[in-house]
């Protein structure tokens, strides 16, 4: 049981005392404030935007590449972990295609 049905929950048997049931509904909607996709972003993400940008310039116009081969074009500044990462989330957001050819997955901009 989610701390949001357990709220719900104890608002609805104790439904009689008011005490109860508002502070029940203050916690449901602490609960949906920290869930919802409003947050403002982290430091970290913020600064993985930008790495994004550099991993997107390197892919533009360029043959198909390998997190290592991306690495490799930005000088080593950041791990291939970190590279592959970030690589993953552009494909979630469509903005690269991966290719995966004999066991290697080869990244190119969508």
């Amino acid at each position: 049981m989610t701390k949001r049905e357990m709220y719900s929950f104890i608002k609805d048997a104790m439904a009689d005392n008011a005490d109860v049931v508002a502070f029940c509904d203050h916690e449901i909607e602490l609960l949906n404030k920290k869930n919802s996709a409003a947050k403002k972003p982290t430091k970290t993400q913020i600064a993985n935007e930008s790495i994004k940008d550099e991993i997107l310039a390197v892919l533009n116009g360029s043959d198909p590449m390998t997190a290592t081969d991306i690495v490799a074009k930005l000088d080593g500044k950041y791990s291939v972990n970190k590279v592959s990462a970030l690589l993953t989330q552009l494909k979630e957001d469509n903005s690269i295609t991966r290719e995966v050819i004999k066991r290697k997955a080869y990244f190119t901009v969508a």
